[in-house]
């Protein structure tokens, strides 16, 4: 050893002494060593991207089940030539709904021993073949408590060990004898489901459109290893919960807009009985055409119905303009108060002036709306309000939730040579990074925006940020919604005013802020890269939030493969736009893989049938050689640990630290 050496145990002693306690002894620090550096040598494990799942919660569900197609690829190279392309497909459909599936099987199986035999068999080849990546350690710690003894045991005995074909068939032939078979296989394909993938990485908007959002965050919370990158639909919810009156104007119109309330009403408790009485009230004699809600592919609704959740959009839309009203005019620095447009309305004439030029309104009935006054709450509005903020505030599922984002997501994150963000880094014309306004009077680009803006939405949620901090923080909700240099909008505008009253389609265009057009340029990706210290020779930007219109010929892929978008319209909202549902990014130690997903059709077709999602992969980068853990992020920590028993062991063997035999 040298003098740095030493200078570095001097240094590092306290350290070193809180390691011997963990390893006491030479002979246990090598034994790491030694494990850690085996560990090195495995494949990496194989990371996942989901973006925009927008509240489709079974197509979710599915696609976490076959793990965008993975499985099905390692069911069709292990048994390729050996079993019918029928049988695979069964094959992948009991490791995708093993209790459904075993039920149906079970009704028309004539010789259900055989069938167990021949399954269990097949699956623990799966269950092998999956579990390969990873060490006898963590394979052990995924497996079920009941099973966890006989399915090891199975993993790491062949049938064809002829001294070991007896055993391996005693313990099958016992499984069924004992009335255990379909606990089991239940079991094996559960455990084939959780090692499939070995990170989830989730480019945020978990919220809206779809009426499943929270089931979506209730898998989550069973969910092994999973982070995600919060999106402008789950900031405004977030918001909501925090108690941004706005925010939570949106939501409800948002929900309404597309005839969706099984998120509020079942997911969370929330009561709408006040708002649809105050709507009834208020618009009974107002046809709301222009608040008729976009009915999803197969949903009906009866006239009344429609009507009465067009008024209760109308009365929520009108309230949540003046509650952001009100913000913009408390927060002048944010130069948004040109969006506070009920004080640009000429009431008699039925006009709107924007940017000095007169647009016809669709329609001019504003019952709640005092022209010398705009922005002011009536008395019922108010009243209103108070009870909806209530609901919101008492939601103790909402609260969990959005506590299960906070502790698992950020505003970014780089894994793997890999920069996560769900929709832009703010930019200037030129391509430089653009400085953003925060709390305080300051202002930050790239990742110091990025890291001030993840403290601040924690800000909100902490009793113990000062008054005014807090105040800002949940404020600040809306502007991640709808502001010109929000990383979480970046557009002109947000046109919702536009939409609902004004004819001229010309007043609806959102400009998109300079990210959106030049990230397509493989030097601005380099430089924002290089701005968040992401280093390798094969690193991305991967990113979801704008649709990519695959039926227009739109490539995902962009920047000479720099920067991918897998936002392909997961919401079927989106459907008919991209001409797609979704695009999932599969990382494994070959390389990426990019799926392009055709609608799902349901959990009950897929069980009756055996039908999948039909996705085409598109290889988007290989790898020279089979990546190890070696070659990851986790294999620079695992370096650091093996640095420092050596370290130990250093101390160990020269007397600096004596051994705790």
């Amino acid at each position: 050893m040298t003098s740095t050496n030493h200078y570095n145990l001097n240094r590092d002693m306290h350290y070193l002494q809180l390691l011997s306690t963990t390893f006491p002894t030479i002979a246990a620090a090598s034994t790491e060593i030694i494990n850690l550096e085996a560990i090195m040598n495995l494949p990496k494990g194989t990371e996942h991207f989901l973006a925009d799942l927008h509240g489709e919660s079974e197509a979710f569900r599915h696609v976490l089940k076959n793990a965008s197609g993975n499985i099905k690829r390692k069911v069709s190279e292990l048994f390729a030539g050996d079993i019918r392309e029928t049988e695979k497909k069964e094959l992948c459909t009991l490791i995708y709904y093993p209790e459904q599936k075993i039920e149906l099987i079970k009704a028309s199986e004539p010789d259900i021993e055989d069938w167990y035999h021949i399954t269990i068999h097949r699956l623990v080849s799966v269950c092998r073949d999956v579990s390969s990546k990873y060490t006898r350690s963590k394979v052990r710690k995924s497996l079920p408590e009941d099973f966890s003894y006989i399915i090891e045991e199975l993993l790491h005995e062949r049938t064809d060990d002829s001294d070991k074909a007896a055993y391996v068939s005693v313990i099958v032939d016992t499984i069924i004898s004992t009335g255990r078979a379909d606990d089991f296989i239940i079991a094996l394909c559960n455990v084939i489901q959780r090692l499939a993938i070995d990170q989830l990485h989730i480019l945020g908007d978990i919220y809206d459109r779809g009426s499943g959002a929270h089931n979506i965050l209730d898998t989550m919370r069973q969910y092994h290893s999973w982070d995600i990158q919060w999106g402008n639909h789950d900031i405004l919810w977030m918001g909501a919960c925090a108690g941004n009156d706005a925010c939570i104007c949106n939501v409800l119109r948002l929900s309404l807009r597309y005839a969706n309330l099984a998120t509020l009403e079942e997911g969370y408790g929330i009561n709408l009985v006040p708002l649809a009485t105050f709507a009834m009230e208020t618009y009974g004699d107002d046809p709301c055409e222009e608040f008729i809600p976009k009915l999803l592919k197969g949903a009906t609704m009866d006239e009344k119905s429609l009507l009465l959740t067009a008024r209760m959009h109308k009365a929520i839309s009108i309230i949540q303009m003046k509650e952001e009203a009100r913000i913009f005019h408390r927060r002048a620095e944010w130069q948004m108060e040109d969006r506070c447009l009920f004080e640009h309305i000429d009431y008699e004439r039925g006009v709107c002036v924007i940017d000095g030029k007169e647009y016809a309104m669709k329609s001019n009935h504003f019952p709640t709306i005092d022209p010398a006054c705009p922005n002011e709450l009536t008395a019922e509005e108010q009243q209103l309000m108070e009870r909806l903020h209530h609901s919101f505030a008492v939601s103790e599922k909402l609260r969990k939730h959005i506590k299960m984002l906070l502790s698992h997501g950020c505003m970014y994150n780089i894994c793997n040579s890999n920069l996560l963000f769900h929709a832009s880094c703010p930019l200037n014309e030129d391509g430089s990074l653009k400085e953003v306004l925060l709390y305080g009077g300051h202002r930050y680009s790239g990742l110091e925006l990025m890291n001030r803006i993840g403290m601040m939405i924690r800000a909100a949620f902490n009793s113990d940020s000062p008054a005014d901090l807090r105040q800002y923080a949940i404020d600040y909700f809306l502007y991640l919604w709808c502001g010109k240099d929000s990383p979480l909008f970046d557009k002109s505008k947000m046109a919702t005013f536009e939409r609902y009253f004004l004819s001229d389609k010309e007043t609806y265009k959102e400009e998109k802020g300079y990210y959106f057009q030049l990230r397509d340029n493989e030097s601005i990706c380099d430089l924002i890269l290089d701005a968040f210290g992401v280093t390798g020779p094969n690193r991305h930007i991967i990113n979801g939030h704008v649709p990519v219109h695959a039926s227009k010929g739109e490539n995902p892929i962009k920047a000479n493969g720099k920067l991918m978008v897998i936002d392909g319209g997961f919401s079927e909202a989106y459907h008919s736009e991209t001409g797609i549902a979704g695009y999932t990014l599969v990382y494994h130690s070959r390389g990426f893989q990019l799926v392009q997903h055709e609608p799902f059709t349901s959990a009950a077709d897929a069980i009756q049938r055996g039908t999948d999602i039909k996705s085409t992969t598109q290889i988007v980068e290989m790898s020279a050689h089979r990546m190890l853990v070696a070659d990851t992020d986790k294999g620079i920590e695992l370096r650091a640990q093996i640095e420092d028993l050596r370290q130990l062991l250093y101390a160990y063997r020269h007397g600096i630290l004596k051994e705790k035999k």
